[in-house]
């Protein structure tokens, strides 16, 4: 039974049973600092992790973004390229930062929900992050040569049963969302085909336009450029909805395979346990941000959709996604480099 006396000013709760007695201001004086903190956030300077080289589509959205959120907030946010291992260790950085909102990293999906299944990596996605909003979605393209005598993906599926093991197809890397999407594709089609990674997308978009490869699971960027000119022929993107960018292209899913998506996203994440009330802060205003119109048409021509979320639907794209693709992982058997 508790009984409340009064000592002095203060107000005391006091167990009958023990003699001993806790001041209700006590959880208040231990929550002031965290309110207090994020009242005055940002104080100084926020450290933008981007965990892939500069100048890539990552960098691009990062750099957007962090001018827009200096601006709104009136703190300078600094861009740090930290690259290495598929954004494993920009990533792992930023797990091992303090949880004060002053050290964030606009990660990837290939370093969040793929790279667990591919590499050996100290973080957790859900245990050491806090999500806070994603920030775009990157869908890539299923392209071919225009040698190849197909012009939709039921054709190009037709054509590839019936020369099983015959037909190459390239894409950026052994563990990319590309090869994410035609390993998903070669699953659900049950078709046999060679995979011949490339070590990036520019090279595996030059091997596909001079014809050494006849197929191509791509980055929208990479290859837009060369779909007007005819080098190369768009079969279907891998989002749910047609790409902006792309507003001719049908789905993966209109071109036959219902529900068939592949859609790598970006956002925002700090290290676990940062203050709720600066994750609620940086939220709101990364929403503004990315409701810019001017982000918006600046990524367009990057085939890159501007999104945004809550913290929640966002810890929920990434429990969806790791259950998803490392199913796919294991059963292609893919290993990482």
């Amino acid at each position: 039974m508790l009984l409340r006396r009064k000592s002095g000013t203060d107000h005391v709760f006091c167990n009958t049973w023990k003699t001993r007695c806790v001041p209700v201001f006590v959880p208040i004086l231990l929550a002031i600092p965290l309110v207090a903190a994020a009242q005055t956030y940002p104080a100084k300077p926020v450290r933008f992790v981007v965990p892939y080289p500069a100048g890539g589509i990552n960098d691009i959205i990062a750099r957007l973004i962090a001018n827009r959120m200096a601006a709104g907030l009136g703190s300078p946010w600094i861009v740090d390229n930290r690259a290495g291992r598929g954004g494993i260790i920009g990533s792992d950085l930023v797990a091992k930062s303090p949880p004060d909102g002053y050290t964030l990293v606009h990660g990837g999906m290939g370093s969040f929900t793929l790279a667990p299944f591919l590499s050996k990596v100290s973080y957790e996605s859900l245990r050491d992050f806090t999500p806070i909003t994603l920030t775009a979605r990157a869908p890539n393209l299923v392209v071919v040569h225009p040698s190849l005598p197909v012009r939709t993906v039921k054709e190009l599926i037709a054509l590839s049963k019936s020369r099983p093991g015959q037909l190459d197809y390239a894409t950026p890397g052994v563990g990319s969302t590309p090869h994410l999407t035609a390993s998903l594709f070669v699953s659900v089609t049950a078709v046999r085909m060679i995979h011949i990674p490339y070590k990036g997308s520019a090279p595996a978009t030059t091997d596909l336009v001079a014809g050494q490869v006849p197929i191509g699971f791509m980055p929208i960027a990479t290859v837009a450029p060369h779909l007007a000119s005819g080098r190369l022929r768009a079969l279907g993107v891998t989002s749910l909805q047609r790409s902006p960018s792309l507003p001719s292209v049908p789905t993966m899913s209109e071109a036959g395979l219902v529900g068939f998506e592949m859609n790598p996203w970006f956002g925002v994440l700090a290290p676990a346990a940062t203050p709720a009330e600066i994750i609620a802060k940086l939220n709101t205003e990364l929403m503004r941000v990315l409701r810019s119109p001017e982000i918006v048409q600046q990524l367009a021509p990057h085939g890159v959709d501007v999104v945004h979320s809550t913290p929640e639907e966002f810890v929920a794209v990434i429990r969806g996604d790791l259950q998803k693709w490392g199913k796919v992982i294991r059963e292609a058997g893919i290993k990482g480099e």
